[in-house]
């Protein structure tokens, strides 16, 4: 069973691509699910994401303060930035201007930490910076959202806070709090939380996409282009943030997958959840998702060739 969980998570970017897929191909059938759905299962993937959190992840929050700080800036800035200028250059609609923002806004997701993880990065670092980028993300989505879409939608930012400390944050603690009361059930339950957060999130791609899938053939081309340079942009200024500030290899690779990968399930449920009068704005996250699950494998594979060069730097660096 532990085997067969590990050939989940392995292959969660084939695993996207066939719920997307599938989902295009029979969007009736997959409509049986709404989209309601999408919050109780971004809701599991956080709880998980508690229950594998240790005091060590946040140790080096305090030991390393400049890079998790580096990070975080880069984070909320370089991305919400990317999706409006983005948005503008290519003249999007109200509907996928705010999609594509709200996927911008959003912090770091965990599949962050993997692709660090298979790239040779500085992985507690990773884990570092997508835990504290999560938990501003509750003040700092809301507020950046209203302030580069607010002029062109409603952007309600106190809904929106609480809406984010519903999904995210009340499941961490959770997850933390289980952990801390049962922590030898909780060891035991770790070897099969990839899967579950896996299978999670391809059902949200699956379930956005299949709503949406009559508009996503009528637009589609121009938002995956859209999103892949989001995608792309994000991840090569993350990593030339690093080597101006003349971070060390691993530290570079993480602070740019860090940057390029976002908690698009949670821009998906953001979305769906407030922004009702605009379907086609679950869109761009659903497609975020297939997308950075495909360029994180192609980006861990490249930056791991780096690794003896990293090692080099990492003593300079450090």
């Amino acid at each position: 069973m532990k085997r067969f969980c590990k050939l989940i998570s392995d292959y969660l970017g084939v695993l996207v691509l066939l719920a997307a897929v599938l989902a295009l191909v029979f969007p009736e059938t997959m409509r049986c699910v709404k989209t309601t759905v999408i919050t109780p299962l971004l809701g599991v993937i956080m709880f998980g994401m508690g229950l594998t959190l240790k005091a060590d992840d946040f140790r080096v929050v305090f030991s390393r303060p400049k890079d998790v700080i580096i990070g975080c800036l880069a984070q909320f800035t370089v991305m919400p930035l990317l999706a409006w200028l983005l948005s503008r250059l290519f003249a999007l609609d109200d509907a996928l201007t705010i999609g594509v923002v709200l996927v911008g806004c959003c912090p770091g997701g965990t599949a962050s930490n993997v692709i660090t993880y298979l790239s040779k990065g500085d992985l507690a670092l990773s884990v570092g910076m997508t835990g504290v980028s999560t938990l501003l993300a509750p003040l700092m989505t809301p507020l950046l959202v209203w302030l580069l879409a607010g002029k062109t939608v409603d952007v309600d930012v106190v809904d929106m806070f609480l809406s984010i400390l519903w999904v995210v944050i009340l499941p961490i603690v959770a997850g933390l709090i289980v952990k801390r009361i049962w922590p030898r059930q909780t060891e035991k339950a770790t070897d099969y939380l990839p899967a579950i957060s896996s299978l999670a999130i391809a059902a949200i791609v699956l379930i956005v996409i299949a709503a949406s899938a009559e508009k996503l053939y009528t637009c589609g081309l121009v938002i995956v282009l859209v999103v892949v340079l989001h995608n792309v942009c994000g991840l090569s200024i993350g990593y030339l943030i690093g080597r101006l500030l003349h971070l060390s290899s691993p530290k570079r690779k993480a602070v740019s997958i860090e940057v390029g990968m976002q908690n698009s399930g949670l821009a998906s449920s953001l979305a769906a959840q407030h922004f009702a009068a605009y379907p086609l704005a679950i869109i761009p996250g659903a497609v975020f998702s297939v997308w950075h699950n495909i360029s994180g494998a192609l980006v861990a594979r490249i930056y791991a060739t780096q690794r003896g060069d990293g090692v080099k730097e990492e003593l300079k660096g450090s």
